[in-house]
C-alpha cells in the first residue's frame, strides 16, 4: 500500500471513535435529561438525515476539491455539533449536525481509495479501511461507555479551569469535550492526505446537481452489477447502523444492562465484523463478491435467533460470529460497488449515491423502529421483524442477480472480467 493510504485510515480511526464514543454519549445525555426511549432510538436516523437530504451535493463537493481538504472540512463540522451539545441544543439537533459533517466525510474517505489505487488493491484497502472503522466502533463505544460510567467520569468533572466556569456538569457532556479533541487530531491527519492526480470536477448550480445525481443513481441501479452490489450494501448498513442501538435495548430488556455495560456487547459484534472483514480482503476477489450474497440472508436469520438468548456467556461469541458474517459480506460487495461507480461517474459521485441510499434505509428503518417503540413495541418484537426483513430481502437480491445471469449473462460477464482486470474501464490513473 501506498504511504498516504496509512494517513488515510490515521485519519479515519480518529474520527470514526468519536463518531462512535459520542453515540454512546448522546444516548446517555437524552436517558439523564429524562427523553422518552423513542428520542434515543431517534439519534440513529437523525445522523443519517443530512446523508439523504444532502446526497446530490456532496459527492460533487468530494469531487470539486482535494479529498484530504473535504475531510478537514467535515472534521470541522463535526466539532461544531459536539460545541452545540455543550451549549445546550437539543441532542437530536445537534446530533443531526454531526450527520452533516460524517455526510460530507465519506465520499472523500471512500473516493479517495479509487483515485489512490489500482483495482487490484480496492478489495484489500476496503478490508483494511473497513477493519479500521470496526475496531474504531470497538473501541468508540467502549470508550463511550466507559466516559459516561461511574469509573472515568468523576475524573472528567473533577477537571477545571480555574476562574472559568465551563458549564460542563454531567458526565455525558464532559464525554463530549474530550471527544471534540478526537476531531481535531482527525483534521489534522487530513491536512497529510496526498493530492492524487484525479481531475477536479468542478460543482454545478443545484438544479443541475440534483439532475446529475438522478442520473448518477439511476446508472448505478441500472448496471447489472452494481445493482446487486448497491442492493446488498444498501440493506446491510440499513439494518447494521440500526442494529447498534437494537443490541443495547436487547441488552438491556434480555439481560438487566446498562448504557455502559450494553456498549461492550455492540463492541464484541464489532469485533466479529472486523475479523470477517479482514478474511475477506485476504481471501475473496472482486470477481467473487456476488458469492457473499447467501450470507446475508443467514445473518437475517441469526438476528432472529438472537432474541431467545438471556446468557451472555452465549451472547458474546454469538454476536461476534454473526458480526463476522456480515463483515465477510460487505467488504466485497462495497469494494464491487465503488469499482462500478467509480467506472460509471466518478468516485465522489458513486459514493455519495452509495450513500444516499444506504442512509436512506437507515432513515427509514430508525424512524419506524422509533415509531414502533413510540406505540409500545418491545425490542423483542422490533429485533424479529428486522431479521425476517434481512432474511428476506437478501433471497430476493440473490433471485435478481440469477436473473440477471440468465437473461443478461453476456454483460455480467463482461462486467465480472472488467472487476478481474481482463478488461480496461479506462480509469487507469492511480498515482
Amino acid at each position: 500500500m501506498k504511504k498516504g493510504f496509512y494517513t488515510i485510515m490515521s485519519a479515519q480511526f480518529c474520527s470514526s471513535l468519536a463518531d462512535n464514543a459520542l453515540f454512546i454519549a448522546a444516548i446517555q445525555l437524552l436517558k439523564d435529561s429524562g427523553a422518552p426511549e423513542s428520542h434515543r432510538v431517534a439519534l440513529v436516523p437523525m445522523f443519517a438525515l443530512f446523508y439523504v437530504l444532502l446526497a446530490p451535493f456532496v459527492g460533487a463537493f468530494a469531487d470539486a476539491l482535494p479529498k484530504g481538504k473535504v475531510m478537514f472540512i467535515a472534521n470541522a463540522i463535526k466539532v461544531v455539533g459536539c460545541l452545540m451539545m455543550l451549549v445546550g441544543v437539543h441532542p437530536l439537533v445537534a446530533y443531526a449536525v454531526v450527520g452533516l459533517g460524517a455526510a460530507a466525510y465519506s465520499p472523500a474517505k471512500y473516493g479517495i481509495l479509487t483515485e489512490l489505487l489500482p483495482v487490484s488493491q480496492l478489495v484489500k484497502a476496503n478490508g483494511w479501511i473497513e477493519g479500521l472503522t470496526i475496531a474504531s466502533i470497538i473501541l468508540g463505544v467502549l470508550l463511550g461507555g466507559q466516559l459516561v460510567g461511574p469509573h472515568i467520569a468523576p475524573h472528567l468533572l473533577a477537571l477545571d479551569l480555574p476562574l472559568i466556569d465551563t458549564g460542563i456538569d454531567t458526565a455525558p457532556e464532559a464525554a463530549i469535550t474530550g471527544l471534540v479533541a478526537l476531531y481535531i487530531a482527525a483534521a489534522a491527519f487530513n491536512l497529510y492526505i496526498p493530492r492524487t492526480c484525479a481531475q477536479l470536477m468542478p460543482m454545478d448550480r443545484p438544479l443541475a446537481l440534483l439532475r446529475d445525481f438522478r442520473e448518477c443513481n439511476r446508472k448505478l441501479w441500472q448496471d447489472k452489477l452494481g445493482q446487486i452490489s448497491l442492493a446488498t450494501t444498501t440493506l446491510f448498513w440499513g439494518v447494521s447502523g440500526n442494529l447498534r442501538y437494537i443490541v443495547i435495548a436487547w441488552a438491556a430488556a434480555a439481560l438487566g444492562y446498562s448504557t455502559t455495560q450494553a456498549s461492550s456487547l455492540v463492541g464484541v459484534v464489532a469485533i466479529g465484523t472486523a475479523v470477517g472483514a479482514l478474511v475477506a480482503s485476504w481471501w475473496m476477489r472482486l470477481d467473487k463478491a456476488v458469492k457473499t450474497i447467501p450470507l446475508g440472508t443467514l445473518m437475517g436469520v441469526l438476528i432472529v435467533v438472537m432474541i431467545g438468548i438471556r446468557d451472555v456467556w452465549v451472547a458474546a461469541p454469538f454476536l461476534m460470529v454473526m458480526g463476522a458474517i456480515g463483515g465477510f459480506l460487505v467488504v466485497p460487495m462495497n469494494a464491487l460497488l465503488q469499482h462500478r461507480g467509480h467506472s460509471l461517474m466518478g468516485a465522489g459521485r458513486s459514493i455519495a449515491v452509495q450513500n444516499f441510499n444506504e442512509q436512506a434505509c437507515i432513515l427509514g428503518l430508525g424512524f419506524l423502529y422509533s415509531g414502533l417503540t413510540a406505540w409500545g413495541l418491545h425490542a423483542f418484537g422490533a429485533i424479529t421483524a428486522f431479521g425476517l426483513l434481512v432474511a428476506g430481502v437478501m433471497e430476493l437480491i440473490r433471485r435478481w442477480h440469477l436473473h440477471n445471469r440468465r437473461e443478461h449473462n453476456e454483460e455480467v460477464e463482461r462486467l465480472l472480467a472488467i472487476a478481474r482486470g481482463d478488461e480496461d474501464d479506462g480509469k487507469g490513473c492511480h498515482s
